[in-house]
C-alpha cells in the first residue's frame, strides 16, 4: 500500500469518521495510522478533546521514533472517545466512529478509529492504546487483532495519560503475524514470531469457568463453538478486578484533568466530564489499597495459569451498541479489565463467523508475549480452517 492508496481510501470511507487529520507523506513502507493521543513530529495531538494547545508536535513519542527506524510510515492520527476515557469511540469534537459492518453501531473504544483503519483497508497496521479495553473493545466490534502487551513493554512518554499505572500501548491489525511484527517494532521484546510454532493439539488451553454466563446468546454460540473440548479453570469473578481497577484509572485520571475540570468543564463531554469527576471522591487510603489489591490479584491470575499456556475468555458481554444507544459499560468492558489490572498480555482474535465480528480473548502468562503469540497463531490457523468446512 502506498500512502496515496491510504489517503483514497481514508476519503473513501470518510463516513466512518476514523481519521482526526491525515499526513501528506509520499514515503514507502507499512502505512501505520496512530491514535490521536501520540505526538507524532509535525502534527497535532488532540487526544480526541478540544483542551491541548493546536500545535504541532515538535518531535516524535519514542514508540512513533521506533515505528519509523522499523520502516513505518505515519498516515494519520486516528479518532478515538474523548481522552480515551469511554468505550465507544462517540466522540462529541469529531464525530463518532462508526463500525464498517454496520455504520449505525459503534466502532468500540477508545481505540475505535484505528480499528476501523485496519478494518477497512486504510493502513497496514495501527497503534492503539489500552487502559481497560481499548484496544480489545474494538478489535472484536470490527474484527481485527488487537494486542495489549504486557504492561511496561513499549514506552508510554510522548503519549496523553489516562492512567499511567495501567496505560499500555499496543498494535491493531490484520492477522497475529502482523500484530507480532508490529508490536516488535514498537518495543524491545524482539523476535516475537516462533520458527517452528507448536500446533494447536501441542498447547494446553482452558476457560476460564462462568466468565461466560452473562454473554449474550448470539455471543454464547460462537464462544461454545470456537471453546467446545477446552477445560474449564477457576478463575477470578470479572467483577473482583473492577473495584480496585476503577480506583486507579479514576484517581489517575481525575489527576490529569484536575485543572481542566475546575477551569473548562464544559470542553468535556457529558459521559467523560461525569467519569473524571466521580475520581475527586477517591482517597489516597482507597487509592493504597487498590494498589494493594493489584499486586495480590496479579500473583493469584498468574498462579491461576501456571499449568497453562493462555486462558480464553470472551471478549464482549455483548455485540456493539447502536450509536446514540444506551448501554452498560460493564457489558463492553466487564471481561477486559480484569488483565489491566494485572497486566497480562493479551490478543483480541477474531473469529471467522458471518455477520457482525466477534472477538475472543486470549490471555497470555505476564512477560511472555512471544509465548502468547505463538498460541495465538494456532488458535488464527485451526479457527480459519474450521471455517472453512463450515465449523465441523
Amino acid at each position: 500500500m502506498t500512502p496515496a492508496q491510504a489517503r483514497a481510501e481514508i476519503a473513501a470511507h470518510a463516513d466512518l469518521r476514523a481519521f482526526i487529520s491525515v499526513s501528506d507523506t509520499d514515503e514507502i513502507g507499512d502505512i501505520v495510522a496512530i491514535k490521536d493521543l501520540v505526538d507524532v513530529r509535525g502534527m497535532v495531538t488532540t487526544g480526541g478533546g478540544t483542551l491541548l494547545e493546536a500545535v504541532p508536535a515538535v518531535a516524535d513519542a519514542p514508540v512513533v521514533e521506533r515505528i519509523r527506524k522499523a520502516g513505518g510510515v505515519i498516515i494519520g492520527k486516528t479518532n478515538l472517545h474523548e481522552w480515551a476515557l469511554g468505550l465507544t469511540s462517540e466522540n462529541p469534537h469529531y464525530g463518532a466512529v462508526r463500525n464498517p459492518s454496520d455504520p449505525e453501531r459503534v466502532a468500540g473504544g477508545s481505540s475505535g478509529g484505528s480499528a476501523v483503519a485496519v478494518a477497512t483497508g486504510m493502513c497496514d497496521w495501527a497503534l492503539g492504546t489500552d487502559t481497560g479495553g481499548s484496544i480489545r473493545v474494538p478489535a472484536a466490534y470490527c474484527g481485527v487483532v488487537g494486542f495489549k502487551p504486557t504492561v511496561g513493554s513499549v514506552e508510554t512518554e510522548g503519549v496523553f495519560p489516562l492512567s499511567r499505572t495501567l496505560d499500555t500501548v499496543g498494535p491493531l491489525a490484520g492477522d497475529v503475524t502482523t500484530a507480532a511484527r508490529a508490536l516488535q517494532a514498537m518495543s524491545d521484546l524482539g523476535d516475537l514470531i516462533p520458527d517452528r510454532p507448536r500446533s494447536l493439539a501441542q498447547l494446553r488451553l482452558a476457560t476460564a469457568r462462568d466468565w461466560a454466563l452473562t454473554i449474550e446468546p448470539d455471543l454464547l454460540r460462537v464462544w461454545e463453538m470456537v471453546t467446545v473440548g477446552l477445560p474449564q479453570i477457576d478463575f477470578s469473578d470479572p467483577d473482583i478486578f473492577a473495584a480496585p481497577g476503577s480506583t486507579i484509572l479514576l484517581a489517575e485520571a481525575f489527576a490529569v484533568h484536575r485543572h481542566w475540570i475546575e477551569t473548562r468543564p464544559e470542553q468535556y463531554g457529558h459521559d467523560v466530564l461525569a467519569l473524571l469527576k466521580s475520581g475527586a471522591a477517591i482517597s489516597r487510603a482507597e487509592y493504597s489499597r487498590a494498589l494493594f489489591e493489584q499486586s495480590r490479584l496479579r500473583c493469584e491470575a498468574e498462579n491461576r495459569l501456571e499449568e497453562w499456556d493462555a486462558l480464553l475468555v470472551p471478549a464482549t458481554r455483548v455485540r456493539p451498541p447502536r450509536v446514540g444507544a444506551d448501554y452498560r459499560r460493564s457489558d463492553l468492558s466487564g471481561l477486559t479489565r480484569p488483565f489491566n489490572l494485572t497486566g497480562h498480555p493479551v490478543i483480541a482474535l477474531p473469529v471467522p463467523v458471518p455477520g457482525l465480528p466477534v472477538g475472543v480473548q486470549v490471555v497470555g502468562h505476564f512477560g511472555r508475549d512471544a509465548e502468547l503469540v505463538e498460541v495465538a497463531l494456532a488458535l488464527e490457523s485451526a479457527w480459519k480452517s474450521r471455517a472453512a468446512q463450515g465449523w465441523r
